[in-house]
């Protein structure tokens, strides 16, 4: 792999898509050397970044997501729009890569010219979100696409980290499944900035129409959120390409309006903030497990636990002390 930042930088600002994917793959690499000229190429590439729309889509299982999401990208292609989409995959279990390939999920976009998909593992993080789609994303807009799609694996935590990274996120539904809100938890829908209803389309319009109805007044037993916003609920066909254009009115209308009242920079300050204590805390955690004491200490202390000679409370602390943390 290649070692000089400016490769990097320069590759990643002359909108090189072989370099920005090769750019994140540097991101998601666990070497230490790795890990270090990343910290050195986005400290550069930072002055460039920020000036994108960044959505964040999940969706219940057969929901239509990969169908949505190429069907608005094309649309915003053709409205002169640069799309990147960070699919967040489930990680396959032996080999911690990638099971799923969006760009076969994708096939219209995936050979568009203004649109870069990439596919990353979750890395065994919690709820199968990337640890790195964060820093993917900063990468992306500084490559100069300015709408960055995040898709969820739709796996229940996984949401709460994509929204915590993104400006807008939608939630997309079904209609006719039954009870409309099965499947879906309530602390998602409270993170939705907006729900669209999909696959309104054939003889699925009246049930589409009426799980509108039911997810609007799900939404009114919310307050609106911090920043104002009153989550709205709309309906859409992917396959039919049929309110795809209400659907990005909307979230350039909550843009534009985040940004006039300065509410978007203090909303991404804050996300920021909470990502470098989500950083230190995997920091200490590493470091914790690796120092000399704890290694040592490790394996006793967890068979007198199992065996009941001691506690987890004494067990923990014990190790605790070795490295002189009280």
């Amino acid at each position: 792999m290649q070692m000089d930042p400016d490769y990097y930088v320069t590759g990643v600002r002359s909108g090189s898509r072989k370099i920005l994917a090769k750019t994140i793959t540097l991101i998601e690499s666990a070497l230490d050397a790795h890990q270090t000229l990343t910290a050195r190429v986005m400290e550069r590439l930072l002055p460039y970044t920020g000036n994108s729309i960044r959505l964040g889509i999940t969706g219940v299982p057969g929901v239509g997501k990969s169908t949505f999401i190429e069907s608005l990208g094309m649309y915003l292609i053709s409205l002169g729009h640069r799309v990147a989409i960070l699919a967040v995959d489930p990680s396959s279990v032996r080999s911690g890569g990638s099971i799923m390939g969006d760009k076969t999920r994708m096939e219209k976009l995936a050979i568009e010219e203004n649109a870069f998909i990439r596919p990353s593992p979750s890395g065994g993080t919690l709820g199968g979100v990337s640890r790195k789609t964060r820093e993917a994303t900063l990468v992306c807009e500084a490559a100069g696409y300015d709408v960055i799609i995040v898709e969820t694996v739709g796996v229940g935590q996984s949401e709460v980290s994509v929204a915590s990274m993104v400006d807008f996120f939608l939630l997309l539904m079904l209609a006719g499944a039954g009870d409309e809100l099965q499947g879906i938890k309530r602390g998602i829908v409270e993170l939705a900035d907006a729900i669209a209803v999909n696959k309104t389309d054939g003889d699925n319009i009246d049930k589409a129409l009426n799980a509108k109805k039911i997810y609007e007044n799900a939404i009114h037993l919310f307050a609106p959120s911090e920043w104002g916003w009153t989550p709205r609920v709309l309906t859409c066909s992917a396959l039919e390409t049929t309110g795809i254009d209400e659907i990005w009115t909307m979230v350039q209308t909550y843009h534009d309006t985040m940004t006039a009242t300065g509410a978007l920079h203090h909303k991404r300050q804050q996300q920021a903030q909470e990502w470098m204590g989500q950083l230190l805390e995997e920091g200490l955690k590493e470091w914790f497990y690796q120092t000399p004491q704890v290694r040592r200490l490790m394996p006793e202390l967890t068979n007198a636990v199992a065996n009941g000679t001691t506690t987890p409370t004494a067990a923990v602390k014990k190790m605790l002390n070795a490295v002189n943390i009280h």
